[in-house]
């Protein structure tokens, strides 16, 4: 091996490379240009002597080497942020940016009860939200995100997962709807004209996997990624929209809101990873978040 000239930018490249297979993707995520990403591996490929990746038709592969250096390199990498951090520190007097991949629903209902507090206790802190959909795993593995937001939980090696709310559906529709005045049925839900949200990033509602496994479609009439400005586009119509309870309750008067025939309760979590998981900071924040979401909405559905 040649003589080892490595910084932990070089080591994070890699693992950049690594984990999205492609250099350009590494070269957004890092902010730097596509030159300067082939630059690095290019300089590691002479010190590991190893070809560490190679073309396969779209794709960037790796090596056997490679992926052996990656997953030291994630972990060295995690154990030298968790060395840099201060073991205590003034919230007062602390600065730093947190990357949070959540989506919606957290910035709506979560977001403002942190963001309020952190005005109050942590005036230096700084908070980056960024869209997770089904991403969010892989935006916290990639370093991405520092901390995932969202209905969704893991049990792979590596991940911590700390429950904040029980949550359910509820259909939403405009109080001169027939659906309005009565306990809503699975049948008259299913003859119902709907708008549903799709979200994006190949995300499907609870409520709609559940109905996949009963093998019913509903009358999809309208679909928006998001449930911003249902009330409105909902006033005046016979559609109906199944939302999270918490949203439904955002939307005012202007809508009727009914128990959906099919409930799908779900939990909103925290996720995050061994990289932040023994850092001061990062464990203040977290149970800063829990302690004002219980607060402010509960723990149950």
């Amino acid at each position: 091996m040649k003589a080892l000239n490595i910084d932990f930018a070089d080591l994070r490249t890699l693992r950049l490379v690594h984990e999205h297979r492609s250099f350009s993707v590494a070269a957004q995520v890092l902010g730097v240009n596509q030159s300067a990403v082939s630059y690095t591996i290019e300089k590691l490929r002479r010190i590991f002597d190893d070809q560490l990746f190679f073309r396969q038709g779209t794709q960037v592969e790796a090596t056997e080497r490679c992926s052996a250096i990656a997953v030291s390199a994630q972990s060295l990498l995690a154990e030298i942020e968790r060395l840099a951090t201060p073991e205590a520190f003034d919230p007062s007097e602390a600065e730093h940016t947190f990357t949070i991949a959540c989506n919606f629903y957290e910035r709506q209902l979560i977001l403002p009860l942190v963001m309020r507090r952190l005005r109050d206790e942590a005036p230096n802190i700084r908070v980056e939200a960024i869209n997770s959909i089904s991403q969010g795993h892989l935006q916290l593995k990639r370093g991405e995100a520092e901390l995932l937001i969202g209905p969704l939980m893991t049990e792979q090696a590596g991940f911590y997962c700390r429950n904040l709310l029980a949550e359910r559906y509820v259909c939403i529709m405009d109080p001169a709807n027939p659906l309005a005045n009565a306990p809503l049925t699975l049948e008259a839900y299913l003859a119902a004209r709907h708008a549903v949200v799709l979200y994006g990033g190949g995300w499907r509602s609870g409520y709609l996997r559940y109905l996949d496994r009963m093998g019913h479609v509903l009358n999809q009439v309208l679909t928006v990624p998001s449930p911003a400005g249902l009330n409105r586009i909902i006033a005046g119509t016979d559609l109906i929209s199944t939302v999270p309870r918490r949203i439904g309750e955002t939307l005012g008067g202007s809508v009727q809101m009914v128990d959906c025939p099919c409930p799908a309760p779900f939990n909103i979590s925290l996720v995050w990873t061994e990289r932040t998981h023994r850092s001061p900071i990062h464990s203040w924040l977290r149970d800063l978040i829990a302690r004002e979401v219980k607060q402010a909405l509960g723990d149950a559905a």
